[in-house]
């Protein structure tokens, strides 16, 4: 019998499931596996108070900076129809111990779960009322507050409160429209720390934060578009001046599925540059999963029965020294036979995965096995040798169609890790589960728990509902800044480079860009490039300034202008102007060593620099004539003289 290689089933299975990288993905691979994506985008508001206590807002402390530490277990409960929640039962199951360390500036008896909640925020209501407005959507007239359950430990009381507050909106993208479904304002959860084993720490300085959670329709037909739509909501926010910005501020949940898969949510991704790689991903590993799906069932006739074999084995059948170790650790060791997985294991889910990794994702998640937790007979980097493999196959009675498994474990976990392993190939059988799964830059994704359904949400009792009045909406619907796409179109029509627009709408920039064209008559194409790519460079080189302000870029202009100093010399003045924010520009000017000479005097220098060039060139050459003298030139001319205008003066003498 042939030698199997998982390796090279891995590259066939690859190619099997017609997996593109994404740079080469064209609409007609989207198309063929049918790719769907919606959002849910959620935004801090920016308030001085949290959602529903009176701690400050927006305070945020060290690693090691606390004051307390609170210990719970959380445990799932019965919705309203008297059933529990999927989610709610594996985080159960996961049996953590979940610390919380508390800052007293930060958090009170509210935040833990000791006192009721506290009438909302008024002014994270009306911000949110506003961007409400901004998004289309139909305000509703009473706003009742829920619970939402999180049995991830992410928040203390164990749910989380929040109401819809607008309903069925729309964005207009370049090339679409979106629809939204709904506008919430909700409460944040604390920060994680840690995650090992079956301890879970967080923090809990940004417990309780308003944010506003936006979400689509999956209207997204490529991960362009879910892209363009993101930005486009985190620009709407930022646009209002009323949400926070900053690392963490801004987070989004991406739902993607395939043409005969399932909604699948990728979780918490941090930046919207990671969204198109991360959705490509995941519709492909779904395809995988539907064709693994078909390669099963013309495998196994009676899937309804089908189940794992498994027996605890001998650390002394293995001579891989980091098996060995293991027992250092006071672990157990099993084996379990796959009947009929043969090639699944190795087959193809994401770049550099395995179906393995669906396997062993989970038992790291819900058996808290940390990894290196297990490895198989279809390991794509092998620990254990083809003897070794062949003995266990002979002490599983396994086929010659079957796959096999290696895993380790304490032995309290080994129960509910063999019960893991099972359901996830029993799950093979029906296609792409519901879950959630984590983000990483690299594009790819972890499971990280099941996808909580409908059963999570009941009423909150604690909270009576909130009554909009028609006169009260209506006032917050006044002076809203303008459409993002109408923005859009504005700095197209000045000719503004479009890689420069990201820059300008994520800082909210677009009204000072627009005052500094109107007011002091700048060329916008200019101002374009001086934001996007001048501030932008000084943004990721110079140290920042506590006192700076956007507002002083139009105070710098203004100066040039009135001084009547070239615009070439405005980078060097705000690269000070950014570290020294409170220095005048008379100042900056001395420490650049700026000296103000006329035109005249820079034109002047020009016959004698080029008639040098000539007697010391023993190959005299127009072009370098040209750059030699703009470079003897450049440091008395920039700021004093237009450097084209100048280029053209020693070209023609």
């Amino acid at each position: 019998m042939e030698k199997f290689d998982p390796k090279q089933n891995y590259e066939l299975s690859k190619k099997a499931v017609g997996y593109v990288n994404r740079k080469e993905a064209t609409k007609a691979d989207y198309d063929r596996i049918g790719f769907m994506s919606g959002l849910e985008v959620h935004q801090q508001l920016l308030t001085e108070k949290k959602l529903f206590c009176r701690c400050p807002a927006g305070i945020y402390q060290d690693h090691d900076d606390y004051d307390a530490e609170i210990i719970r277990h959380m445990r799932p409960t019965l919705s309203e129809l008297g059933e529990y929640d999927g989610t709610a039962l594996m985080e159960f199951k996961t049996k953590k111990n979940i610390t919380y360390r508390i800052k007293n500036v930060t958090a009170c008896t509210y935040d833990i779960d000791d006192t009721p909640p506290f009438p909302i925020n008024e002014q994270a209501l009306e911000r949110a009322i506003i961007i409400s407005h901004l998004c289309k959507l139909n305000i509703v007239g009473e706003l009742h507050i829920t619970r939402k359950q999180y049995l991830d430990g992410s928040i203390p009381t164990g749910f989380q409160r929040t109401g819809i507050v607008g309903v069925e909106g729309l964005i207009h993208l370049k090339n679409k429209d979106v629809r939204l479904i709904q506008l919430s304002i909700e409460e944040d959860s604390c920060r994680e720390v840690s995650d090992i084993g079956h301890e879970r720490i967080y923090r809990t300085d940004r417990l309780g934060m308003p944010l506003i959670e936006t979400v689509t329709y999956p209207d997204m037909t490529n991960p362009d578009e879910v892209k363009e739509a993101c930005d486009y909501i985190r620009f709407l926010n930022r646009s209002t001046g009323l949400v926070r910005t900053g690392m963490g501020a801004g987070r989004q949940d991406v739902n993607v599925s395939c043409r005969g898969g399932t909604r699948v949510e990728i979780k918490g991704v941090a930046h919207t540059k990671w969204i198109p790689e991360l959705t490509h991903n995941e519709c492909f590993r779904q395809w995988s999963l539907l064709i693994i799906r078909d390669l099963l069932k013309s495998k196994i006739e009676n899937t309804d029965d089908w189940k794992i074999q498994h027996k605890e084995y001998g650390f002394e059948n293995f001579s891989n020294p980091e098996i060995i170790k293991l027992k250092d650790l006071n672990y157990k060791i099993y084996i379990v036979n796959l009947k009929g997985f043969k090639g699944i294991l190795s087959h193809f889910t994401q770049p550099d995965q395995s179906f393995a990794n669906e396997i062993s994702d989970r038992l790291k998640v819900i058996a808290c096995i940390e990894k290196p937790n297990m490895t198989s007979s279809e390991a794509l980097n092998m620990i254990i040798t083809e003897a070794e493999l062949e003995k266990i196959r002979i002490e599983l009675n396994a086929g010659t169609d079957d796959a096999q498994i290696v895993f380790w474990g304490h032995e309290a976990d080994i129960p509910e890790a063999l019960y893991t392993i099972e359901e996830r190939c029993q799950m093979a059988f029906s296609g792409v589960p519901n879950e959630t799964r984590k983000s990483f830059e690299d594009g790819s994704t972890i499971f990280e728990r099941v996808l909580p359904g409908a059963d999570r949400m009941y009423p909150d009792t604690d909270s009576p509902p909130i009554p909009l009045a028609d006169e009260y909406i209506a006032k917050l619907a006044e002076n809203l800044p303008g459409e993002v796409i109408e923005r859009y179109k504005q700095l197209k029509s000045w000719n503004v480079p479009e890689s420069n627009y990201t820059y300008i709408f994520k800082r909210n920039l677009y009204p000072l860009f627009e005052k500094t064209i109107t007011e002091l008559e700048v060329n916008p194409k200019w101002l374009g490039r001086f934001f996007g790519q001048e501030m932008k460079h000084i943004e990721g080189t110079v140290e920042k300034g506590k006192d700076f302000q956007y507002q002083l870029v139009y105070d710098l202009i203004a100066f040039v202008n009135k001084q009547n100093i070239e615009k070439e010399l405005a980078p060097r003045m705000l690269k000070v102007l950014y570290h020294y924010p409170k220095m005048d520009f008379e100042s900056i000017l001395n420490t650049i060593k700026f000296k103000k000479v006329s035109e005249e005097d820079v034109v002047s220098k020009i016959p004698f620099l080029k008639d040098k060039f000539l007697k010391e060139s023993r190959k005299p050459d127009a072009r370098k004539s040209t750059d030699w003298v703009m470079g003897q030139l450049l440091p008395i001319a920039k700021g004093n003289i237009c450097l084209s205008r100048l280029a053209q003066l020693v070209n023609q003498s």
